[in-house]
């Protein structure tokens, strides 16, 4: 008696009231969450991203037409950006406004931002301030807000896909996938209802 029920316990089905996505192929897993992250009406996104050998950290709403949230990187500080359609507005504090200069550029001595650079940036501490479109920043900080260009750019793994360990995140079942056996990135897919993507670790410590 006690051969059969170990016998029968060895064949409990890991997948069992999951969405069935785990007896997938890495590959089929890594499509199906690819397609629930695109066909979401809202996707939230939080993390480190590393670009250009930029370090930024996100914390992002976003929608088909638009987005809201805050990025933060090390040489430009912190600053809140509001996008519906294609109309794009930023918001920071008056030092985001505020650039050191040579001397001799309309600044004051030292670099330092002069008077009237100054006076201009305080009214513009934390208001919204629209972007317009022929500013060479628009493309770079709208990119920040639009949900494909973000998912396309970050839900990619490299390399040969493999199935990771199952785990939790957030209370919720997770199996993962593998690029390289890790080395191209790991994206954790959730088992349980619709499998989205709910953790992504990119490729050459990339975020």
């Amino acid at each position: 008696m006690t051969l059969a029920l170990t016998a029968c316990g060895g064949d409990e089905d890991p997948d069992a009231g999951t969405n069935g996505v785990g007896k997938l192929s890495a590959a089929g897993i890594e499509k199906k969450a690819k397609a629930a992250a695109e066909s979401a009406d809202a996707v939230r996104l939080s993390g480190t991203l590393v670009t250009d050998g930029q370090t930024y950290k996100l914390n992002m709403s976003l929608k088909e037409a638009g987005g809201t949230g805050s990025v933060s990187s090390e040489t430009g500080g912190t600053f809140e950006l509001l996008r519906v359609d294609d109309e794009l507005f930023l918001k920071a504090k008056a030092e985001f406004w505020s650039h050191d200069g040579d001397e001799g550029d309309g600044k004051g001595k030292g670099g330092e931002p002069s008077e009237a650079d100054s006076e201009a940036a305080e009214k513009l501490d934390d208001k919204y301030v629209k972007v317009p479109k022929d500013d060479p920043a628009y493309e770079q900080l709208r990119g920040f807000t639009d949900k494909s260009v973000l998912l396309d750019g970050l839900l990619g793994l490299h390399g040969k896909r493999g199935k990771g360990d199952r785990a939790e995140i957030g209370g919720i079942r997770t199996i993962a996938v593998n690029g390289s056996g890790g080395a191209g990135g790991s994206l954790n897919v959730s088992l349980e209802g619709t499998p989205y993507p709910l953790q992504m670790a990119r490729a050459g410590d990339a975020g």
